[in-house]
């Protein structure tokens, strides 16, 4: 293989794809990225076995096609301390390479690129849809967060895509917590679902650049990402994840509607005497105010405060996980949002008002705590 490029374009698509590169595992070859030249493209390639990236570069000349992979710490640090400037990369004997620019030479050992796993496809099966880069960006940074990290229900662990003729939504929850992002932008023949681990799909988020969107083909065990000139390949989780629209409250009748910044902020300045283990705050409504409360007696710390608000139903008191509430209420981007009750012990409804519905698209169910 011998190619030339500019050194600036070769780290930046080595650093697109080095998200997947694994921080530790027992296949060193998956500690290399796979480069092939050939034509006038230089494809990189990275995977930690669960996900896999893909990027082309157009290069300015390749003198010699070749296929090997390359130690991607090594390269990395590498092209970081090069200003940008022409850089030649060829093969020499004894499975090496040399970087060339334009004062200097460093020399690597490259591994066979022929022991650098297949990339995984779809088969016939697979349906292909096609969504907007901002709508899977957001929903994926509005429901991620509420992934569970319990290893022992791995469908948790992951965000659902359930995909409808109508609408997509896409939904995370950890038991005590369930959110939902709903988009009209994605839309299918036919109803269908993937599970995405959280792992990937924090990737994805990090990486979606400004094309105006996003080709998805997926099948029962892959899920292909297509955009601009990068691919993402992830393994997909098998399971059944449970049926969360039934657990979403249809009948709450006590309804409170607030500035959602103003009981942010309050909630997070009355946790701070919280207890440390529970994180527990209590919510008093009754006509016109809500008191929110928190208490250490191990610290004999204690905080209150009381806030003008509109709200609709029985008086009553209910506790919550302050860090719950704090989450769902930093990820919603609307302005005011209303959260339906029922009692002391089922879940509550958060959600923008009716007025922002159509700008808004994430609902949230919390659980309550007992005090």
């Amino acid at each position: 293989m011998k190619i030339s490029l500019s050194s600036s374009q070769l780290l930046a698509g080595m650093m697109m794809v080095a998200k997947a590169i694994p921080s530790k595992t027992s296949n060193p070859i998956l500690e290399n990225f796979l480069c092939e030249a050939e034509g006038t493209t230089l494809t990189l390639t990275a995977s930690d076995g669960e996900i896999t990236l893909k990027t082309i570069l157009e290069v300015d000349e390749v003198e010699e096609s070749g296929r090997i992979a390359i130690p991607a710490k090594q390269i990395t640090e590498l092209l970081k301390e090069l200003p940008d400037q022409p850089l030649k990369v060829h093969t020499l004997e004894n499975n090496c390479f040399e970087c060339t620019w334009l004062n200097g030479n460093s020399t690597f050992p490259y591994v066979d690129a022929d022991d650098f796993p297949a990339v995984a496809g779809v088969d016939e099966s697979a349906i292909e849809i096609s969504m907007p880069t901002e709508t899977l960006t957001e929903g994926i940074s509005s429901t991620v967060y509420a992934t569970s990290d319990d290893e022992s229900r791995p469908v948790l662990n992951a965000i659902l895509f359930d995909i409808d003729v109508d609408s997509t939504t896409l939904v995370a929850s950890d038991t005590h917590k369930l959110i939902c992002y709903t988009t009209g932008d994605i839309q299918t023949q036919e109803k269908a679902s993937f599970i995405l681990h959280k792992k990937p799909a924090n990737i994805l988020k990090n990486i979606l650049g400004k094309e105006e969107t996003v080709k998805i083909n997926f099948d029962g065990k892959t899920a292909i990402f297509t955009f601009g000139d990068t691919v993402a390949t992830c393994r997909l989780l098998n399971g059944k994840y449970p049926a969360y629209r039934n657990v979403i409250p249809t009948n709450n009748s006590s309804i409170l509607k607030i500035d959602r910044v103003q009981l942010l902020n309050a909630v997070k300045r009355v946790a701070v005497c919280a207890n440390k283990a529970s994180n527990q705050i209590r919510v008093d409504l009754s006509e016109g105010k809500i008191e929110i409360t928190s208490q250490d007696t191990g610290f004999n710390t204690k905080a209150f405060e009381r806030i003008s608000c509109l709200y609709e139903g029985e008086d009553l008191s209910i506790g919550f996980k302050s860090t719950f509430l704090v989450e769902i209420l930093s990820n919603m981007g609307c302005n005011e949002i209303e959260i339906k009750f029922a009692d002391a012990r089922k879940p509550a409804l958060i959600k923008p008002v009716d007025e922002e519905m159509g700008k808004e698209k994430v609902c949230g169910i919390v659980m309550p705590i007992m005090f």
